[in-house]
C-alpha cells in the first residue's frame, strides 16, 4: 500500500504546477503587461516630445524605449516566436531613423520616422496574432502632470 503522505504530497505538487495552457496564458499576459507598462508610454512620450520639438526629452525617451526590449528577454518566446528577435527585426531600423531625426532636430524627418515606428509596432502585433491592438500617434497628452514643451535655458 502506498503511503498516504506520499499521495498527498504528489497531489499538492501536481496542483501547484501550472498546466502548459495556464503557463501560456500567464506568458501572454506578462507580455501584454510589459508592452502596456513600458513600451506604450514611451511611444506616446516620444511622439509628444517630438511634436513639441523637445529634442533632448525625445532623445531621453528613445533611449528608455531602447532599453525596454532587454526586459523582453525574460519572456524569450511566445508561441513559436522569439520576442527579442521579433522586436529587433521589427523596430531596429525605425528606432535608428527616429534617433537620426531627433539628432538632426528635423520635425519632418521625425514625423516620418515616428510613423514608421508606429507602423512597425502594428506589424509586430499582427505577427503575434494581436492585430486588434492598433497603435497610433497620441493626439492628446495622457500625462497631465508633464509638460512636453522644451525648457528654456
Amino acid at each position: 500500500m502506498i503511503n498516504r503522505s506520499i499521495i498527498l504530497i504528489a497531489v499538492a505538487a501536481a496542483l501547484a504546477v501550472p498546466s502548459l495552457a495556464t503557463a501560456q496564458r500567464q506568458h501572454a499576459a506578462a507580455l501584454g503587461d510589459l508592452m502596456t507598462a513600458f513600451v506604450q508610454p514611451r511611444h506616446i512620450k516620444i511622439g509628444l516630445a517630438g511634436a513639441e520639438r523637445n529634442w533632448p526629452y525625445a532623445a531621453y525617451e528613445l533611449d528608455q524605449l531602447r532599453e525596454t526590449p532587454d526586459v523582453a528577454e525574460i519572456l524569450p518566446n511566445y508561441r513559436d516566436l522569439s520576442i527579442p528577435d521579433m522586436i529587433t527585426t521589427t523596430v531596429k531600423e525605425p528606432l535608428a531613423e527616429l534617433d537620426r531625426a531627433i539628432k538632426a532636430e528635423d520635425s519632418n524627418q521625425f514625423a516620418a520616422a515616428y510613423g514608421r515606428l508606429t507602423a512597425a509596432c502594428n506589424a509586430c502585433h499582427r505577427s503575434y496574432d494581436r492585430g486588434a491592438i492598433v497603435i497610433q500617434p497620441a493626439t492628446v497628452a495622457v500625462f497631465p502632470d508633464q509638460d512636453f514643451r522644451p525648457t528654456t535655458k
